[in-house]
């Protein structure tokens, strides 16, 4: 089959979050399932770009309400991720260096889709399904259904859409409704959704087939989806949960030259330990006390903003017997708190307020717990690292959390669960992870090496979507 994802993010290209590192590596496991899996996104300004070889494949205009906008289309020569990815380029929309955060976001992804939809309008033959990402791409299956020069050629090739995160909508006013290109009238009921244009509910309403990142997530939709839990109740029928995977190439302690020591595991108790060393060298911090982490955006989808109380207090009650380590960006305010607080428990706590792929590395070689007490996770991929890097995962029992990790109670148990997200639950089982660090290291030793063996890849997952997209042809 020939498989065209559309995505605003794309690791190694351009990454935010999670988002990123799924259409980084779900399409390299669909080609070497025997596939032709290819990736569309936006041209943004990265160090990607600069760093590779492209060749121009089309050229077109577009209309956008009054405006006028050329758009050109390029493919990296090499294949170097391991399928084909093409950047659209609109000078004055795409030509920039972040994904987000823009006034004009709207603007420049209806650009992008519109853009995305002619291209593939001129095309010589038809692929064999569109697969549609968030709610930045969430459009395509309405506009390949009801626009009205796209609706001859393209109504009938299956678009599916994923849901990373459905807090995330991309609500657009009814005044802007003359960006879209020009559609049936008839259907404005698939675009509405409590009397706003909304790209992601417009998705779900005309997608083939609707999945999401795990199957826990799935089931809070229908109780909690930012407004839209009466939808993904009635189209139920067509969704369906497919867990993420990770990508075992990049994440692999044995191969992974961000990390200090290379490790398996026979040798993870020393590979860890020198890891943690060199961690502990860095921040200031004691290598004989359990590391407890922090890896994630500092957004209170996150829970993020209980971390200053949850740290303070899990310090001040275990007397300082534990180290913590946050690596993060995202509210500037909770930034400066977490930041003040480095001179605050000097030796006890350190972070580090930005993003760094190579000291995230590190971090899940070095620490021996992660924390993750999120108040939403679609799925969550940092637990599955933690997991292959043989740190024990500390999260909140929701969404693919649920789905990953068991808690160090029950059978074969490799984690340890709590069930709201707040202070009291996060340093009570920070409690836990002391007794278990301090006084349990037959169990601790066999749940680090257990864990290490959980397969997590994309083999499984990559071959669900394949049925998936086969059960509509």
């Amino acid at each position: 089959m020939e498989i065209i994802h559309v995505a605003a993010e794309c690791y190694p290209v351009a990454k935010a979050g999670g988002l990123g590192d799924v259409v980084g590596a779900l399409p390299k496991y669909q080609c070497e399932l025997g596939h032709v899996a290819k990736v569309v996104m936006p041209m943004y300004r990265t160090k990607f770009l600069y760093n590779n070889d492209w060749e121009l494949v089309h050229e077109g205009t577009r209309t956008m309400g009054p405006h006028f906008f050329n758009y050109s289309v390029i493919k990296e020569k090499t294949n170097k991720l391991g399928f084909d990815l093409y950047l659209v380029d609109i000078n004055g929309l795409l030509d920039r260096e972040k994904i987000y955060g823009y006034d004009d976001d709207t603007e420049r992804f209806l650009a992008f889709q519109s853009a995305v939809c002619d291209w593939l309008n001129k095309w010589q033959h038809k692929p064999d399904v569109i697969h549609c990402h968030d709610h930045h791409t969430g459009l395509i299956p309405f506009m390949v259904k009801y626009c009205l020069e796209f609706k001859d050629r393209l109504a009938d090739i299956p678009t599916v859409l994923t849901v990373h995160n459905a807090q995330y909508q991309g609500w657009i006013g009814w005044d802007k409704h003359n960006l879209l290109p020009a559609f049936d009238s008839w259907k404005w009921g698939m675009l509405d959704w409590n009397n706003t244009i909304n790209p992601l509910a417009s998705a779900v309403k005309c997608a083939w087939k609707v999945t999401t990142v795990s199957n826990s997530y799935l089931d809070e939709l229908r109780g909690a989806a930012n407004g839209l839990e009466n939808l993904f109740n009635y189209e139920q029928g067509k969704s369906s949960g497919i867990l993420n995977g990770i990508d075992t190439h990049v994440w692999n302690p044995e191969t992974d030259s961000m990390i200090i020591k290379n490790y398996d595991t026979e040798l993870v108790e020393k590979g860890k330990l020198k890891n943690k060393k060199e961690l502990a060298g860095q921040f200031g911090l004691d290598p004989d006390k359990p590391l407890i982490s922090f890896i994630g955006r500092l957004v209170g989808e996150k829970a993020a903003d209980l971390l200053p109380e949850a740290i303070s207090q899990a310090i001040y009650q275990h007397h300082g017997k534990v180290n913590f380590l946050v690596l993060g960006s995202g509210d500037p305010e909770l930034e400066d708190r977490l930041d003040q607080m480095n001179h605050q428990f000097n030796g006890y706590y350190n972070s580090y307020i930005g993003y760094s792929e190579p000291l995230s590395h590190l971090m899940y070689a070095g620490s021996d717990f992660l924390l993750m007490p999120s108040r939403v996770e679609p799925c969550g991929l940092n637990q599955m690292y933690a997991l292959r890097y043989g740190t024990v995962p500390m999260v909140r029992n929701v969404g693919g959390l649920r789905d990953t990790v068991s808690d160090m109670g029950d059978w074969q148990g490799v984690g340890i669960r709590f069930d709201q997200a707040s202070v009291w639950d996060i340093t009570y089982s920070v409690g836990r992870a002391i007794d278990l660090y301090q006084n349990k290291p037959d169990l601790y030793s066999w749940m680090r090496s257990h864990m290490m063996t959980i397969d997590h890849s994309w083999d499984s997952s990559a071959q669900q979507y394949i049925d998936l997209y086969a059960s509509l042809r």
